[in-house]
């Protein structure tokens, strides 16, 4: 409705709204109901009503469908295949020790054969060096890798370590592996000297070459058995076990055969500390952690 004033009256910054209009201005849209005193009555209308004879518009027609997410990245996530492998903050022992031993199969691989065989039996643990300098070939032994990275023992060192590294931590890993590389090696080449003593083996028998990381991972292997639930870990211990009694009846390394059984025995004893252990750790991730109270903090 057109609002207009005349030359003798004097337009108002407001203009005014007529009594009979039915819009207000700056209000929504009014509809009109009768009230009983026969007036009409103004109420506010929040949503214009819905025009008749059109069409209603569906949600989900004029909403885009949403592709259906993946299911492959979530099994990743459930299954976590990525924690097989050691990484430098999850398993810095196991990655560290690991790089040391990648480093020495390449030097095997790619060096002279002299200068191999000059490193080898430098770092052999037989009873001549033992006797000599016990600690240096102790540690120098576990350098090298028989059979390069790609032996069946350098992939239960990556597999098995990273586990059990895992479960009891770095410095317990470590001296599971350790534990098994040197009582191992003291029980069989002590037997040897021994034996040599008697007059049962030549006198060669003292520097026979003996290096390796098969002691320590065969270690791990019966210490890990002990963690993972039984319908896992009894079957694991059951095969490696088994193919140690079949290398030990072969007969073609008796010594060395007898070091894998001690120290997968040595892995198996180390259950009840380790045990204590993985259950230590487990009851403080689930502790819950508790706020302090507001005032009570250090300035």
């Amino acid at each position: 409705m057109e609002r207009t004033a005349t030359a003798d009256t004097q337009v108002s910054a407001t203009p005014p709204v007529e009594e009979d209009s039915t819009l207000l201005d700056a209000m929504p849209r009014q509809r009109e109901v009768p009230d009983t005193a026969g007036e009409l009555e103004l109420l506010p209308v929040p949503f214009p009503a819905p025009v008749q004879g059109r069409a209603a518009v569906s949600v989900s027609a004029s909403t885009p469908a949403v592709p259906r997410e993946s299911r492959v990245p979530g099994l990743l996530r459930l299954l976590r295949p990525w924690r097989v492998l050691p990484t430098p903050t999850g398993t810095p022992f196991t990655f560290g020790y690991g790089t040391v031993l990648v480093a020495t199969s390449l030097v095997a691989q790619y060096a002279g054969p002299t200068l191999v065989g000059r490193l080898h039996q430098a770092s052999s643990t037989d009873v001549t060096h033992l006797l000599r300098d016990p600690f240096l070939v102790l540690v120098t032994s576990a350098l090298w890798i028989v059979g390069g990275v790609l032996s069946p023992y350098a992939i239960l060192f990556l597999l098995v370590l990273t586990a059990l590294e895992r479960r009891i931590g770095g410095v317990r890993a470590a001296g599971v592996f350790l534990s098994g590389h040197i009582l191992a090696t003291l029980a069989t080449e002590g037997t040897v000297g021994l034996a040599v003593l008697v007059g049962h083996l030549p006198d060669t028998s003292l520097h026979r070459l003996d290096y390796g990381i098969s002691f320590g991972v065969a270690a791990s292997t019966g210490a890990l058995a002990g963690l993972l639930r039984p319908w896992l870990g009894l079957p694991l211990l059951a095969l490696f076990g088994w193919s140690l009694v079949s290398d030990l009846l072969a007969f073609t390394d008796p010594m060395t055969n007898w070091g894998h059984l001690i120290s997968l025995a040595i892995g198996v004893a180390t259950w009840p500390l380790i045990r204590r252990r993985q259950r230590a750790g487990r009851m403080i991730r689930l502790a819950p952690v508790e706020l302090p109270r507001a005032g009570t903090g250090r300035a």
